[in-house]
């Protein structure tokens, strides 16, 4: 068994840093008119700092009896008290301290590469200063990407400037930052900017470092546009530039064409004028924008809700490349009935969602995961004998699931007439068997659904592989609403 008396030991230790007679090393810190002189001892310091033992291991005391000597100038006289006070006792006090005190000895401490503190006052910033942090976030920023050792204060800046870059480019001159903050930010997936929004602010910090050209690519010569790609190299390949709608790729990137990769100039070309062309599989989606109130939903995400959104606005309907576009999402999903909350029956359905005009639905398959649906322009109804409904945009659909929405299977109604199917012991049904959920066995709209399958007959397309049976795992049923501008 052992006992440890830290305290004791912590406190010996700050006794001896104010200890007159047995120094061997004198610190010169800060600038004038601001500067101190500290007494040390060369043993604490080499034992507790990378820096002042590299440091001292070329200024040691001379064999005349002279002192070792060193200087930091760029470090105050107060941090470096506080540092001082970590380096011989351990403690670290943060309570009264304001968090511009607090960032200077998190620089300091990081100059003289005392990791356990560097680590303990990025976590204490973060967790503690958070509304500090985002009121002088320029000033966290330039310390934070001064140093490859404050890994958490450049993840934390690169989090805050992806979720909100408008609040950045009010308060830090976008144009300034380093290439690799650049870099670590347009990498990311829930950037929340429009594409062409961050293509235009790449070529503007592009154009920042070859001050001498002018913003008019019209004016560059074949030289300049090389300049400009070099600088930009390491920036271009996480541009999505298939997310980019035909009017801003014609109008804001074919003039920069000479900077792209011939084969992708002609892949996006081709991706706007071939709609049945495949795209490659490296191709880059569009970013997981933040955007509330559009769905709720435990079935899909908001990338098949924008393509459901395209389809029913007809944008791009034959386009293999529709996935590919950046999120459109004009409308809010209005949750009329989930499964899972509500139940399974016919009965249930009829009641929350008769009469509501332009339905989406969403089914996930038990037995596959896949997710089929049908978007219905008209309303739904009760009927006890059952009746085909005409409609001549509706569409039935399919996924392969939720995270696989590249190449789904979308089917518009071909015979007009029978578009939909009203009847009691049916939930949504479109088509005459082409989507088909009901209850089959005892005729009682109380029952859970007891016949599912999908067939070919008035829509365009089967909408799955199979004509087997399937049961559900939960489905949902959204009232479409055209968002206000």
């Amino acid at each position: 068994m052992s006992k440890q008396f830290f305290p004791n030991l912590s406190q010996n230790y700050i006794e001896i840093l104010e200890d007159d007679e047995y120094y061997d090393v004198t610190i010169e810190v800060g600038e004038d008119p601001n500067v101190k002189i500290f007494r040390a001892h060369m043993i604490v310091l080499c034992y507790r700092s990378p820096f002042l033992r590299r440091t001292l291991a070329s200024n040691k005391k001379n064999d005349n009896g002279i002192l070792a000597h060193i200087k930091l100038s760029n470090i105050s006289p107060e941090i470096f008290q506080i540092i001082l006070k970590y380096i011989y006792g351990g403690i670290i006090s943060l309570n009264e301290q304001e968090p511009s005190e607090t960032l200077k000895v998190l620089v300091a401490a990081d100059q003289l590469l005392l990791q356990e503190l560097i680590d303990y006052l990025q976590t204490y910033l973060i967790e503690n200063k958070s509304e500090w942090m985002e009121q002088y976030f320029e000033l966290i920023y330039q310390a934070g990407f001064q140093s490859n050792s404050l890994l958490a204060l450049q993840q934390y800046c690169t989090n805050f400037m992806a979720k909100f870059p408008e609040k950045i480019f009010k308060s830090l001159d976008f144009t300034s930052i380093s290439e690799k903050s650049l870099v670590s930010l347009i990498k990311r997936d829930d950037l929340q900017m429009k594409e062409i929004e961050i293509w235009e602010q790449v070529l503007k910090w592009g154009l920042e470092k070859n001050p001498t050209l002018l913003p008019d690519p019209m004016t560059w010569s074949d030289d300049d546009f090389k300049t400009i790609e070099n600088t930009l190299q390491h920036c271009l390949p996480l541009i999505r530039f298939f997310s980019l709608s035909p009017e801003d790729f014609f109008q804001k990137v074919r003039p920069y064409k000479k900077l792209l990769k011939h084969q992708l100039y002609e892949e996006l070309l081709e991706s706007y004028f071939n709609f049945n062309n495949k795209p490659n599989d490296n191709i880059l989606l569009p970013r997981s924008r933040n955007i509330d109130g559009v769905i709720d939903s435990k079935i899909i995400n908001l990338n098949i809700a924008s393509l459901i959104s395209r389809w029913i606005d007809k944008i791009d309907i034959k386009s293999k490349y529709a996935y590919t576009r950046e999120l459109y999402l004009p409308y809010e999903f209005k949750l009329l009935l989930r499964g899972s909350r509500d139940g399974f029956t016919p009965k249930k359905f009829h009641e929350l969602c008769d009469d509501k005009l332009c339905t989406v639905t969403f089914i996930k398959v038990k037995e596959t995961k896949e997710i089929i649906g049908g978007y219905n322009p008209s309303v739904w109804k009760s009927h006890n004998n059952g009746e085909c409904w005409k409609t001549k945009d509706s569409f039935i659909f399919s996924f392969k699931n939720k995270n696989n929405f590249q190449d789904p299977i979308l089917s518009h109604v071909i015979n007009t007439n029978y578009a939909l199917y009203y009847n009691n012991n049916f939930g949504p049904s479109f088509g005459r068997d082409d989507f088909d959920i009901l209850v089959n066995e005892g005729n009682d709209d109380s029952n859970e659904y007891d016949y599912c399958q999908c067939k070919q007959n008035d829509y365009e397309k089967k909408i799955r592989d199979t004509e087997d049976l399937f049961s559900i795992d939960d489905y949902e049923v959204f009232q479409i609403i055209k968002k206000d501008d």
